[in-house]
């Protein structure tokens, strides 16, 4: 019997990806936080304060973006950051829509094989610890372009509230406690990390207690004054550099200096009269988001219903021919030439299809492309102005507090941005993900991402902001959070909270969340072939917004609030606050 269960274990909020909850979590959703004038939602009760205050200053959706973004960089620390890189897709009241690429890149002195040893074989742990595996950082030059282009308030005002609570300190709650346990033993492993980030007996910060980054603080003061000069150009540059040459790191002055952020054109495509409106590459998350709902549309999911074997069945074989796409095509499009407009073709959709057996799972293997041989610590925000100008934002450090390492002096923790590439050809990375040529390593080059920062509009009006952590499961969280509010009829918390499924192709496993389906459902799905992890844990912590109403129906009855906003409650620290 091809199903499996694994053994009940806690595991700290740290690991976003799959943290266990309460069994009771998903017995019954919260109602969304309402709003009329704007609504902010991030992973941090602390920075969705923040947001909304520069939005009833004045501010629109943009300038509470980049002010949430350094706001994370401090009160969030295994995920926010001014040390490694992310996306923003912003759509504007005026219906245009434009994306910012402040991914982290390798660094000009990387190679194809910097992380395989002698004999051609991936070393333990060379993609994911220390200084060789960072990637030259983005977030800092990606809220600075946003704020120039598109914001309307100064820097200093913007970064006032993250630097304060650097200086000053905030209290930890205990979302925040948990997440400092979780990395404890990591953070230890480098001095000045633990220095920040630890007690002087080496114990993590508890409930309750204040966090003090003074050197946090100054690097953040100098941005604010001088701009992103002074991390890519100054003496913050000059630390990390530093750092990472004497132990064991490639990164160079030059790294920084010649570091761009792309600004790019979002993929959009229609489902079922709902725009689309996400990543495209170097994130795989639009794209496959798309291709996974132009399948699904020729499907009346609705009428099968949410949870059905029937739902699940078609759910899975299209993730499974699209993570296929994923795996194995898609890359940094500076470098590699996507098939994008191919993988987004309503008629590709329909060749799935009609490859879709109704009655029995497919099987990966038989999906190898010819000649072929994201994590946990990300986190999302999603956030629209009384104006309805609406900004999805999900930016990372890779695994849990990144590399685990922090340049003397400078406060700030470095990205393991590095093991997104593929380290070899048919070798799993972090996430599981089994990837090909697209997306090996090479200098100035940005790993292939599933971060899915995304805005659906009805009618030429914003309808939904949604995204989420989650490592490679990021594309499917997202993709369920939508089917959920368009085809079953949930309200966004309902949406957000529901259990998920996931297929990656490789391992040709299907994973299932805490009372995801019934057993009955779940003997079907065995029945037809497909190998079930029924794991205890959950995974991602979405954020999302819906127009108009809670729901479908409210907003069809015309009747709900303006703006309605959810945290996932798997996100012990968010919050989801409107005006």
């Amino acid at each position: 019997m091809h199903l499996t269960r694994r053994p009940l274990i806690a595991v700290s909020l740290s690991f976003s990806l799959a943290f266990t909850l309460p069994l009771a979590a998903f017995a019954a959703s919260p109602q969304p936080a309402k709003g009329e004038h704007g609504m902010v939602v991030t992973g941090q009760h602390l920075a969705s304060e923040v947001g909304v205050d520069v939005l009833k200053k004045g501010g629109n959706a943009v300038d509470a973006a980049v002010a949430v973004g350094y706001a994370l960089a401090v009160v969030y620390p295994t995920a926010g950051n001014i040390g490694g890189g992310g996306f923003m897709t912003i759509r504007f009241k005026d219906g245009r829509s434009t994306f910012l690429d402040f991914r982290e890149r390798a660094p000009l002195a990387a190679t194809k094989t910097m992380y395989l040893d002698k004999d051609g074989k991936p070393v333990k742990g060379a993609s994911l610890d220390g200084y060789l595996a960072v990637g030259v950082p983005g977030s800092v030059a990606g809220f600075e372009m946003a704020r120039e282009k598109y914001g309307t308030q100064s820097r200093q005002d913007l970064m006032a509230p993250a630097i304060r609570f650097a200086k000053d300190g905030f209290v930890l709650e205990q979302g925040d406690a948990a997440s400092f346990q979780g990395g404890a033993e990591r953070l230890a492993k480098d001095p000045a990390a633990a220095a920040i980030f630890l007690k002087p007996d080496g114990k993590p910060y508890a409930m309750g207690e204040r966090l003090i980054q003074p050197d946090l603080a100054a690097s953040l003061s100098a941005v604010s004054e001088q701009g992103a000069d002074a991390f890519y150009k100054g003496s913050i540059a000059d630390a990390i550099v530093k750092a990472s040459g004497a132990k064991g790191g490639i990164l160079a002055k030059a790294d920084f200096e010649q570091y761009a952020v792309r600004e790019l054109k979002p993929v959009t495509c229609n489902y079922r009269g709902y725009e689309i409106v996400s990543s495209p590459p170097p994130s795989s998350g639009g794209v496959i988001i798309c291709e996974i709902l132009n399948v699904l549309e020729g499907y009346p999911l609705s009428y099968l219903g949410a949870g059905s074997a029937e739902t699940v069945h078609v759910m899975v074989e299209a993730m499974r021919h699209a993570y296929v796409d994923r795996n194995s095509a898609l890359g940094d499009p500076d470098f590699v030439d996507n098939p994008v407009s191919k993988l987004l073709d309503k008629n590709y959709a329909k060749d799935i299809r009609d490859k879709i057996d109704p009655f029995r799972a497919g099987v990966s293997q038989d999906l190898m492309p010819k000649g072929f041989g994201e994590s946990k610590e990300t986190t999302h925000y999603s956030i629209i102005d009384n104006d309805g100008n609406a900004v999805a934002v999900t930016y990372t450090l890779n695994g849990s507090f990144g590399a685990g390492v922090v340049a003397d002096g400078t406060g700030i923790l470095l990205n393991n941005e590095m093991d997104d590439f593929t380290q070899k050809p048919g070798v799993p990375n972090l996430y599981g993900l089994v990837q090909g040529e697209a997306n090996a390593i090479q200098p100035r080059k940005t790993p292939l991402s599933s971060m899915s920062p995304t805005v659906v509009a009805k009618d030429g009006k914003p309808f939904m902001v949604i995204g989420s952590p989650g490592g490679s499961r990021i594309i499917t969280i997202t993709l369920e959070a939508i089917v959920n509010v368009v085809d079953h009829g949930m309200n966004i918390q309902e949406a957000i909270d529901a259990p998920r499924i996931h297929h990656q192709w490789l391992p040709d496993t299907v994973y299932i969340e805490p009372f995801g389906l019934s057993p009955d459902t779940e003997r079907l799905l065995v029945g037809m072939g497909y190998h079930l992890d029924l794991s205890e844990a959950t995974w991602g912590q979405a954020a999302g917004i819906l127009v108009g109403g809670k729901s479908l129906a409210e907003i069809e009855k015309g009747g709900g609030a303006r703006y309605n906003g959810s945290i996932d409650s798997r996100a012990a620290s968010g919050e989801a606050i409107g005006y």
